[in-house]
């Protein structure tokens, strides 16, 4: 006999964790597409900055083309971050912030040397106007492309990804101080500005390793 009151019922089974886990894989796949843009533009850059750079003797350039190859490096550690399982991994974050890390003192080891032995010198690049298209291209490509990893890494909670954005948008920069120095020495020849500017790409790329190591970058997404 019916007494009038409801039965009780159970409540939906939880579905947080499920929607997560896709909302993750989700994140993984759109990390993977941009690490995949920003992999084929820095191979493309790298190839144009180091011959523009050697036929020129320009420093700056050579240097904008390893900073190209080390970022190269540090978008296959994120590559490798977001596939499989490794998303979720403590481990696998700190070895990819590690790496990504190292990435920053290779650059910075290299431009610093090769520009002080160009200043004490005295060597005077040529004019690259290859150099100068460059860096204005990329110049409006790195922010965008930098600002869709920034967005991700946040949601991934990633400081390794978060740190690729920062070589990213640190492209960005190292275009603009890259297209000042080349329009410097074309136009006034300040054969100096060339390796002066060389020396920012190294000093802020030494600036960059303690973050990457400890994982600050995540706290600026």
């Amino acid at each position: 006999m019916s007494t009038g009151t409801p039965l009780p019922t159970l409540a939906p089974a939880a579905t947080t964790g499920p929607r997560d886990g896709a909302q993750r894989r989700a994140l993984a796949r759109r990390a993977r597409a941009l690490t995949y843009l920003g992999l084929g533009w820095h191979v493309l850059e790298a190839a144009v900055a180091i011959g523009a750079g050697v036929v020129a003797g320009s420093v700056a350039l050579i240097g904008f083309g390893a900073d190209s190859v080390i970022e190269v490096g540090a978008g296959l550690v994120v590559l490798w971050l977001v596939t499989g399982g490794r998303v979720s991994s403590g481990y696998s974050e700190r070895r990819a912030q590690q790496l990504i890390a190292a990435s920053f003192v290779l650059l910075a080891a290299y431009v610093t040397v090769e520009s002080a032995h160009d200043l004490v010198g005295g060597h005077h690049p040529a004019t690259s106007w290859v150099g100068v298209g460059l860096a204005a291209i990329t110049l409006a490509v790195m922010p965008p492309l930098a600002a869709a990893k920034r967005r991700v890494a946040a949601a991934l909670e990633s400081s390794a990804a978060a740190s690729e954005s920062r070589q990213t948008i640190l492209c960005a920069y190292l275009s603009a101080a890259l297209l000042i120095g080349l329009l410097a020495n074309a136009i006034v020849g300040w054969w100096w500005a060339d390796p002066i500017v060389a020396l920012l790409i190294g000093a802020v790329a030494l600036r960059e390793v303690r973050d990457a190591w400890h994982g600050d970058s995540c706290t600026c997404c």
